[in-house]
């Protein structure tokens, strides 16, 4: 590209805000030229306003820009929401109505009949619901990208998928620093394992059927399967662990699974989008592997590794899948969104 496009971050300061502010640095096509946050940092500089939590030290060009109040007014055409939850839903809103493509890692809008819960390598027909946000009145969109257990969940599915899948069963292990900032007390979690995580049970199980799913003119169809899930937060920095077992209509020999998982590969690997990994699900050999330790920064982030893979004797198959939670789960999910978007004319004004 001769020249990048400027996005902005909305939620800049927290810490998903900050993992983009970090995942956007030096990329090829986009330059972030504005971020915003809550009142009580605006006006001030994003180094002033922020107390950064990643490691090494803040990206110098973007501790000199200006936090803004997070309404439509200047901010650029393209967007990434790491806003709160609490407050995500009116203004993703506003600035989808006002022109803006907001690519959310909020979960606010992520099962909305009209809006794409992306996974490029998936899913990209599903970006085809776009037009339907017109009828809203918006001049601009919003698309999401799942929640962080999900994408580990689907992405180590799709390869399944041709096989016909009935059935999950999964048992999720996830890191800390899912839970945010300040996230879970030391004394809870260490050396400890903590069963239960609000809503997420529910947001991997539904959102799961959405991304497999099927588009059916102005909606999603969902994958007929049945999904069960069992979240665990448990005292690993990044990355989630899941063991998965799963039912298939065909019954494929291990041989032909191992082949469908390494041959996968959807439209960011064909059109080498700058974010994309060369091969999305990589199957471990290993009998102890993956894990977050060893395996959860290469490929920066952005592939789901798998290994283990089994027989079931109450299933078809079971394995393990490992992936990074802040990177593809959060923000390097959104702007590989935004990269597909790019290159199917979707930000053309």
């Amino acid at each position: 590209m001769q020249k990048k496009i400027e996005v902005g971050v909305l939620g800049a300061t927290g810490m998903v805000g900050q993992h983009f502010v970090k995942f956007l640095q030096n990329h090829p096509w986009f330059e972030l030229t504005w971020v915003g946050a809550s009142e009580r940092s605006t006006a001030r500089k994003y180094r002033g306003a922020t107390s950064w939590r990643l490691d090494g030290v803040m990206p110098e060009p973007v501790g000199e820009l200006t936090v803004e109040e997070c309404k439509p007014g200047n901010a650029p055409r393209l967007l990434f929401s790491a806003m709160d939850a609490v407050v995500a839903t009116d203004i993703e809103r506003a600035f989808a109505a006002a022109g803006h493509l907001v690519v959310s890692n909020s979960k606010n809008h992520r099962m909305e009949r009209d809006v794409p819960l992306l996974v490029p390598e998936i899913n990209a027909a599903h970006l085809k619901l776009i037009p339907q946000q017109r009828q809203r009145g918006w001049k601009g969109a919003i698309v999401t990208n799942p929640n962080c257990t999900t994408v580990v969940l689907a992405m180590a599915l799709a390869p399944f998928k041709q096989f016909g899948i009935r059935r999950v069963l999964m048992t999720s292990m996830q890191a800390i620093s899912g839970a945010g900032y300040p996230g879970v007390p030391g004394p809870d979690i260490n050396a400890n394992i903590i069963p239960f995580i609000g809503g997420e049970e529910e947001k991997v199980e539904q959102e799961t059927q959405k991304i497999l799913g099927e588009l059916a003119g102005d909606h999603i169809a969902p994958l007929e399967a049945r999904v069960s899930a069992h979240c665990n937060r448990v005292p690993v920095t990044d990355g989630h662990t899941e063991s998965v077992s799963v039912e298939l209509a065909g019954k494929p020999a291990a041989e032909e699974i191992l082949a469908a998982i390494r041959v996968f590969r959807g439209l960011p690997q064909e059109r080498g989008l700058p974010s994309a990994p060369a091969q999305p699900v990589i199957y471990m050999e290993e009998p102890n592997r993956p894990q977050p330790r060893r395996d959860v920064e290469r490929e920066r982030g952005m592939a789901v590794f798998v290994g283990r893979l089994r027989p079931c004797p109450v299933l078809d198959w079971k394995f393990v899948a490992m992936g990074h939670n802040t990177v593809r789960g959060a923000a390097g999910a959104a702007v590989l969104n935004a990269e597909l978007m790019l290159s199917e004319g979707l930000l053309e004004p």
